[in-house]
């Protein structure tokens, strides 16, 4: 699915976000506290897409050098990617959204734990993912995003064969690629395109492997509100393929 030709050339400098955004940036207005951590925190904590071009500049971000660097895209209000990085202060978390209520949601819960390993892009994570390095990451989370349910607007979808192809470049060999939705046509939608991605391999032996969260998979409002609707969320996970072993199928 990849060109190896284009593989081979250097990559360029990262450039402006390129992609449309659908959906709201703002919400109902922030409370004071939040509005200040906006302000004050986040120029802190945020970085631009010329930060994310490097593994040395991203390992840069933090304070001490992470053991490893896990990413989630849309991470919502924070609530799975702050209980994450307060579980393993040893890794990096960079996050990505657009949602400003969401940003100082997350901010709000940095601030009140005191973390000091979570990195905020505030913009479309198709655009950060385009300027990652590659095998920069051992996990990558894209939980619960929009499933835009009606057929003209599925392209706006973002598991899509291009945005699996850069979630296989970013991620290293062995590493975890996450997934969730509570939408059933958007489960079969994930499960068609990544399963016929060469570089992933889901890893579900029953059903129950996706079926039901992992332990080591903190819970979101949004999930909960999902489950006091009547649905049920489904958990993906897949493993990046050693790129010895699929560079032929990646090149195809």
């Amino acid at each position: 699915m990849t060109d190896r030709r284009q593989e081979d050339k250097p990559p360029g400098p990262p450039g402006p976000p390129r992609h449309q955004l659908y959906g709201r940036r703002y919400g109902r207005p922030l409370r004071p506290a939040r509005a200040r951590l906006v302000e004050t925190l986040l120029p802190r904590l945020s970085f631009d897409l010329k930060a994310a071009g490097s593994l040395p500049a991203l390992a840069g971000l933090f304070e001490a050098e992470p053991d490893a660097l896990w990413l989630e895209i849309g991470f919502g209000a924070g609530e799975h990617l702050a209980a994450q990085a307060a579980a393993r202060p040893e890794v990096g978390f960079l996050g990505a959204e657009v949602f400003v209520n969401g940003i100082a949601s997350l901010l709000a819960r940095i601030d009140e734990a005191g973390l000091r390993n979570v990195r905020i892009y505030q913009g479309d994570g198709r655009d950060l993912l385009e300027a990652l390095p590659e095998a920069a990451f051992a996990r990558v989370a894209v939980l619960f995003p929009d499933p835009w349910p009606k057929t003209r607007h599925q392209r706006r979808r973002i598991i899509q064969p291009a945005t699996l192809d850069h979630l296989a470049r970013v991620l290293g060999d062995g590493g975890e690629l996450r997934l969730a939705t509570d939408d059933p046509d958007y489960l079969t939608w994930m499960l068609e395109k990544t399963t016929a991605h060469p570089a992933f391999e889901w890893l579900a032996r029953r059903a129950a492997d996706w079926r039901q969260r992992p332990p080591d998979w903190p819970p979101s409002r949004y999930e909960r509100k999902a489950l006091a609707k009547g649905a049920r969320p489904t958990y993906l996970r897949f493993r990046r393929r050693d790129r010895t072993g699929s560079q032929a199928g990646e090149a195809r």
